[in-house]
């Protein structure tokens, strides 16, 4: 069965708590749900409570270029990619629901990028395809916010991916999700601007698993945006960009 785990905090209180969502009421926990942790005792109703990012990755591992429709749609290749391109977002760039995103003064161009994000649960080096659910905790919502201009700039992405208020993340972690095939939007001021299934990833996510397990460790809390669907597009002052995902939810954020 399906579960919602969120991270949150409590006015007048500076710690921060992990939670299960039941209907509405928010269970504290007394550590991360990938681990053995177990309820408090108390609970809150979730209007009283700041839901705030539902991990706290050691990284963030990123795929570019993980749809057919992006890559035909794309300015910066003219053919899908032979293996997953990997970047890495720092966990500063982090937000949680409801947080705005703030443009730097550098950048003159700041698009938004709806993607799937997957929770390790399980340490992970060299594994299998086969290996790879027993990896997984849950799902979230991503907002890969990207400096297009810098991107393009640099020639290298990990200044225009990287600001601080780049990765919102929530507004919390699903369990169970068959992430196979799911619904994907970028809702930019109630207009649908990006729709794709994760049935047209390019690269599947056991294979992703698999493919950065052989890169590096993957660590439970860590967290992998598994790419965008076609429609990318800038975002101005104002603007309210939604992360919705089929069997998840919705994940709003305005650009301050």
């Amino acid at each position: 069965m399906s579960k919602k785990f969120v991270r949150f905090g409590v006015s007048g209180d500076r710690a921060t708590w992990y939670g299960l969502l039941e209907n509405d009421t928010v269970h504290s926990l007394d550590g991360p749900p990938w681990e053995e942790s177990r309820m408090t005792g108390k609970k809150y109703p979730v209007e009283q409570v700041t839901l705030l990012p539902p991990t706290e990755p050691s990284k963030i591992i990123c795929i570019g270029l993980n749809y057919h429709a992006h890559v035909a749609a794309s300015q910066s290749a003219d053919e899908a990619p032979e293996y997953p391109l990997i970047f890495l977002k720092p966990p500063s760039s982090i937000i949680g629901p409801g947080d705005k995103i703030i443009q730097p003064a550098q950048s003159q161009r700041v698009d938004y990028e709806a993607e799937l994000g997957v929770v390790i649960g399980k340490r992970a080096k060299s594994i299998g395809q086969d290996q790879a659910e027993d990896h997984i905790f849950g799902f979230t919502c991503v907002n890969d916010v990207t400096a297009r201009d810098l991107q393009k700039k640099d020639g290298q992405w990990s200044r225009a991916k990287g600001f601080d208020t780049f990765c919102p993340v929530g507004p919390w972690i699903v369990t169970d999700l068959n992430y196979s095939d799911v619904l994907v939007e970028g809702i930019l001021n109630g207009e649908v601007k990006q729709s794709g299934r994760t049935s047209l990833m390019i690269f599947n996510i056991p294979f992703l698993i698999s493919y950065l397990s052989s890169v590096m460790t993957l660590v439970p809390g860590d967290l992998i945006p598994t790419g965008t669907p076609a429609g990318i597009a800038p975002m101005k002052s104002g603007d309210e960009i939604e992360v919705k995902i089929e069997g998840i939810g919705s994940l709003k954020n305005m650009m301050a």
